[in-house]
């Protein structure tokens, strides 16, 4: 199958370019699930944005929200990327609401939220079920465009690029092998643009924030095609993931009082009722995420208890129904009244910071492949992402990826067409028959990373993951190139690779800095001020 542009994912990232690129040529968006299984589905929060003039919260200004990026980022931000991406937010908000998107609203005007290492409100909202807003407008927005083709469940299984196919030539990307997972048949899908879009690798980690597609495929993907990526050492955990021991099934596990709770108020506190998090910082239960995180892993770590508690108790009657109505609902559920008891909360795997090295327009070091939202390490994050910045990034780098896409290359065929893609080989003709020893390592897997390479680390800790994952490694790559590929195989496949790069990234990096701390090196380092890039070739 061919198309002008290809893209992987339907977040808010892949979508928005893919809407957009519609205009200019064919386009084909293919998603592992459903077009509701990103990331972007699940966000609670919002997008950041500073608004224009008479819009905005009294005194809040782009260069507010530049500081709290940079300060929020350790030091490793790139202020030029980092500018450039906040300084077209309001532009990709109207584009938003454009596309049917309902931001909250009083009076006519927009309704913005505080989160945590934010100055000033600036978080637009739509209720606290942004995301599904999001997905659900941009969804229906792509159906009805012409050009534009959504393929559920086809799996992206590896890039084809020219250095993959033996050429001399410049490397550069010609599309991807492709795996229908409800009929089993591999697609060679041929397109000399490719869009990564896939989000991020939570489900790496044995508790998690995400969605069970967050398995890390687009960076596993363009690592293997020779793609440069960075920063894997930097994983966000949301400070308040709801803690439940007695809940059943991934999505009560994994369920999120979104941190717009703790801007309206709410407070972080101990068994005793003491707000423990003023101790790390001054700005307490609104300080950046790295900060409240190692605040409630040191506090469980010293009373031993099992979670933390998120206390809105002292709200008006009312105020969380009206104001989180998901999160309120989702909790009575579980048989808490968050109006009457406390929440309990405990730290989860939520973002992945670094990625496939871009630049502010999705550019890799492969020609023709691009990626964008949290796949991609632009350099906006640093060593800690600002709580809603993520829906923001995508957005704009992805209008930014299409001008450079079409500036260099327009629209006109311009790969190596004689170039004849092989077709795909099966290892064997069965499905495996060993599933049992798939699901113990991707078990064993998430356990290992969970134990040893989670908030706080140690040298130790990650001499032992680097070991383990080079078992798994092998036993892995034994059951792909023997069984018949399956998308179970596939995402272990992928998830064992980035796992692989957040160790490597992590060993590198010997000081403690934004999300990655460590016992041995517990202070930052000038001597690592900087990216740690690793390249294949």
């Amino acid at each position: 199958m061919t198309c002008d542009f290809l893209v992987i994912g339907a977040g808010i990232a892949g979508l928005s370019f893919a809407i957009r690129a519609a205009a200019h040529g064919s386009v084909i968006v293919l998603m592992k699930g459903t077009a509701y299984d990103s990331n972007t589905a699940w966000a609670q929060g919002g997008i950041a944005s500073v608004l224009p003039e008479g819009l905005r919260d009294e005194g809040d200004s782009v260069e507010l929200h530049i500081a709290d990026t940079l300060d929020a980022g350790a030091g490793l931000c790139n202020e030029e990327v980092v500018r450039t991406i906040i300084t077209e937010g309001a532009a990709t908000i109207d584009d938003l609401v454009g596309h049917g998107v309902n931001f909250d609203r009083e009076n006519g005007h927009y309704q913005l939220g505080k989160e945590g290492g934010h100055s000033k409100r600036r978080i637009l909202h739509a209720r606290d079920t942004t995301g599904r807003e999001i997905a659900e407008s941009l969804v229906e927005v792509a159906r009805r465009t012409p050009n534009l083709t959504l393929l559920e469940h086809h799996f992206a299984i590896d890039l084809i690029t020219t250095g993959k196919l033996g050429m001399v030539t410049e490397d550069r990307v010609l599309g991807a092998y492709v795996l229908e997972t409800k009929t089993g048949e591999v697609k060679i899908f041929r397109s000399d643009r490719v869009m990564l879009a896939t989000g991020g690798c939570g489900k790496v980690y044995l508790y998690t924030t995400n969605p069970d597609s967050s398995t890390g495929d687009g960076v596993a993907m363009a690592w293997r095609a020779g793609a440069n990526v960075a920063n894997m050492e930097f994983i966000q955990f949301h400070p308040t993931c709801f803690y439940n021991p007695a809940a059943v099934g991934a999505e009560a596990r994994s369920f999120l009082v979104s941190e717009a709770v703790r801007g309206e108020g709410a407070i972080l506190i101990n068994s005793r009722g003491e707000d423990f998090t003023k101790k790390a910082d001054p700005r307490g239960s609104l300080a950046p995420r790295d900060i409240v995180a190692r605040a409630i892993d040191r506090e469980i770590k010293r009373t031993g208890a099992p979670c933390v508690y998120l206390d809105v108790t002292h709200k008006p009657p009312g105020f969380m129904r009206e104001r989180f109505p998901f999160i309120h609902e989702k909790l009575l559920a579980f048989g808490l009244d968050c109006e009457k008891q406390p929440i309990p909360v405990v730290p989860a795997a939520h973002y992945q910071c670094g990625g496939v090295v871009t630049d502010v327009n999705g550019k890799t070091s492969i020609r023709g492949l691009y990626a964008v939202g949290e796949v991609a390490c632009t350099g906006l994050h640093g060593a800690n992402r600002l709580a809603s910045n993520s829906l923001l990034e995508g957005n704009v780098t992805a209008r930014r990826a299409l001008e450079d896409i079409l500036h260099h290359y327009g629209v006109e065929k311009n790969g190596p067409e004689f170039v004849d893609i092989p077709g795909w080989h099966h290892g064997d003709v069965a499905v495996p028959d060993e599933l049992v020893v798939i699901y113990h390592n991707w078990d064993e897997l998430r356990r290992l990373m969970w134990d040893y390479v989670s908030i706080v680390r140690t040298d130790n800790r990650l001499r032992r993951a680097a070991t383990r994952l080079r078992n798994l490694k092998k036993e892995v790559r034994e059951f792909y190139w023997g069984h018949r590929v399956t998308a179970d195989i596939l995402e272990l496949r992928n998830l064992v690779a980035v796992a692989s790069l957040v160790v490597d990234c992590a060993i590198r990096r010997r000081e403690s800095r934004g999300l990655h701390h460590t016992l041995d090196y517990p202070g930052p380092d000038e001597r690592f001020l900087g990216d740690t890039v690793l390249r294949r070739f």
